[in-house]
């Protein structure tokens, strides 16, 4: 059952990076988490040719809603997994502008990518590699639904 009562909301998901992976690995765990997220929401993820593409996806089209940029950043509000699971819940439970998670190139991101954002957010004080950083994420946004799912997911850890 949701922790938020009464939720008959829905948000889209992209997760986007910036380059490809060059990593078997990780590219399996990064589908691996896609495909486990897909019980819980709409979820698409891609890789984009450089930063200019990204920004396209915020830009308002008539075929599409335009996406809120949640930049993945060092400089980003570091939050619990509880504490994202309460935003990514409150946002979805709001809104229906569907949501852009970007991990950026090992460059970082732009002013003008900081400024397009609707928030930023950091994995904590260390630095992690662009492609780890993607799976990270991906299993932060998976761990989160489950806690607003209720599911033992995030208990077993």
């Amino acid at each position: 059952m949701d922790r938020l009562c009464g939720y008959t909301g829905s948000v889209k998901l992209k997760v986007a990076w910036i380059g490809k992976t060059r990593n078997p690995a990780l590219e399996a765990l990064s589908e691996e988490y896609r495909k486990r997220l897909r019980r819980y929401v709409e979820i698409e993820c891609a890789a984009l040719k450089d930063e200019s593409a990204l920004l396209q996806l915020c830009q308002p089209s008539a075929r599409r809603l335009r996406f809120a940029l949640v930049l993945v950043d060092s400089r980003g509000k570091e939050l619990s997994s509880e504490q994202f699971a309460d935003w990514l819940g409150e946002y979805r439970d709001r809104n229906s502008r569907p949501l852009l998670f970007a991990v950026g190139s090992a460059d970082g991101f732009s002013r003008e990518a900081r400024e397009a954002a609707t928030m930023g957010i950091s994995l904590g004080k260390m630095t992690l590699a662009h492609e780890l950083a993607r799976v990270v994420l991906l299993e932060q946004i998976y761990r989160a639904f489950t806690i607003l799912a209720g599911h033992p997911y995030h208990l077993s850890h």
